[in-house]
């Protein structure tokens, strides 16, 4: 008999949303492990911090487990992930704004590092390569995280999350032209930004 494991780890994005959706658990938990690096990844770029998230990361991961019932047409997963997680976003700045500013008190958590790595080791890179594509990468996510929201989104969903540009479109309320002019804009951003030192 097969490994039940095995054969959902094998199985496409489409076939676990419609397993997940006949409450088929098992097809859930292979989902929201094959979604939970994506979800993080945008965060962090969406984020201009990493305090919420890991929080905000497991906020949408049960929004996803949820509503996964709501969604009509598996074929639009993606779309409709990406509009938990922009929601989820746009729920925290809200909530960033009714909240008072504080300063953290707990020094170590603060220092541990619980996040996980996106990027795959390349087995043929030496030390110092990977210096600099670690050093490179932070440049590039505070670049991200420094402009301003209305560029940051679109930019993240187009080059990280491989949205059409009808997609994202639809996932921040614009149209087609607006999104255009917001990556391009985006992108003359980022290369102002990191040209004198990428």
């Amino acid at each position: 008999m097969p490994d039940n494991k095995l054969l959902y780890k094998k199985m496409p994005l489409e076939e676990l949303v419609v397993l997940s959706q006949q409450e088929d658990y098992k097809a859930l938990e292979e989902l929201i492990r094959k979604i939970q690096k994506d979800i993080y990844a945008t965060l962090s770029y969406l984020l201009k911090s990493n305090d919420r998230l890991a929080d905000l990361t497991q906020e949408t991961l049960l929004k996803v487990a949820k509503n996964i019932q709501n969604l009509k047409n598996p074929k639009c997963f993606k779309g409709w992930l990406n509009n938990i997680i922009t929601n989820t976003y746009y729920d925290e700045v809200r909530k960033k704004k009714n909240r008072p500013e504080t300063i953290s008190i707990d020094y170590t958590c603060e220092n541990m590092n619980l996040a996980f790595k996106i990027e795959l080791p390349d087995p043929k890179s030496k030390p110092i390569e990977k210096c600099i594509t670690s050093e490179c990468e932070k440049l590039i996510k505070s670049a991200i995280r420094e402009l301003p929201e209305i560029f940051r989104i679109p930019i993240i969903l187009r080059e990280f999350q491989g949205l059409s540009y009808e997609e994202i479109a639809k996932t921040t309320n614009t149209s087609v032209g607006t999104v255009k002019s917001r990556i391009s804009r985006a992108r003359l951003r980022l290369q102002d930004a990191l040209k004198n030192q990428v």
